[in-house]
């Protein structure tokens, strides 16, 4: 392994609560590697999603470094952090943050506008994404009309449109059943087979944990236990729809 992806340096985070500081994230160092599938365990207030929104820059540290290949990102000013952000780290969340005034093609869009491109010029790659998680036909419906699957896959859809290099996604099956959760995982593992992203999740799912090679173990804010492991390939749970999943090049080939 070269230089990491992702670094984290004595990162502590502290919430202030009633006048009094919390100390969610007491000084963890982290390195994560291109390609890298991870998953984030402990159990409820161990600071898995503050390390998150830490890893993404969502939430900046107390103290503590940032580096994002190489570059200290804490030392960013405020438009050029979100920039960066927009461009290198795909976000999918527990209850999906879509937009419900807009149609799912335009939700898969959004990160594109945001950077300035025209609706015209973004459409194209939104189709493409919404096909490889099976929505191209749901692509005019809005979130309403959609099922909890259904928008946890154009939140997936969404997070890929840049192309990033990076992908965190908390909890990212908490709210669905089983099957739709097995088929939600597949296509996280299949974004990573295919194209090279690394990917961290936040996951009480211990099925979903054990099919990552890498485990990371948070308990009371530190990480208790950070392991890599040689894991089988993992066995998508509905070939036939599977089959059908074909995730296109990255942008950068549009």
């Amino acid at each position: 392994m070269t230089q990491p992806l992702v670094e984290l340096r004595q990162v502590k985070k502290t919430f202030h609560h009633l006048g009094r500081p919390l100390d969610v994230i007491k000084g963890i160092d982290l390195q994560l590697f291109r390609g890298e599938l991870a998953a984030i365990v402990g159990p409820s207030g161990a600071g898995k999603s503050t390390l998150l929104h830490c890893l993404g820059t969502l939430d900046l540290p107390t103290s503590g470094q940032i580096l994002l290949d190489g570059q200290d990102v804490t030392k960013l000013p405020g438009a050029r952090l979100s920039a960066m952000r927009n461009r290198t780290i795909g976000f999918v969340f527990q209850f999906h943050h879509l937009l419900p005034e807009f149609t799912a093609l335009e939700n898969v869009q959004m990160p594109g506008l945001i950077n300035g491109k025209s609706r015209s010029e973004t459409a194209p790659r939104a189709r493409q994404l919404l096909e490889g998680v099976g929505l191209a036909e749901r692509a005019t419906h809005r979130p309403g009309e959609l099922s909890g699957g259904e928008q946890q896959r154009v939140a997936l859809a969404r997070a890929l449109f840049m192309d990033p290099p990076v992908l965190l996604a908390d909890e990212p099956t908490g709210n669905l059943d089983t099957a739709t959760s097995d088929a939600i995982h597949d296509l996280f593992l299949k974004v990573n087979r295919e194209r090279g992203t690394t990917i961290v999740v936040v996951t009480h799912n211990v099925g979903f944990a054990e099919r990552m090679p890498r485990i990371i173990r948070l308990r009371d804010g530190y990480i208790e236990k950070d392991v890599r492991r040689t894991v089988d390939n993992p066995s998508e749970s509905n070939e036939q729809a599977m089959s059908a999943v074909a995730l296109g090049p990255s942008s950068s080939s549009n």
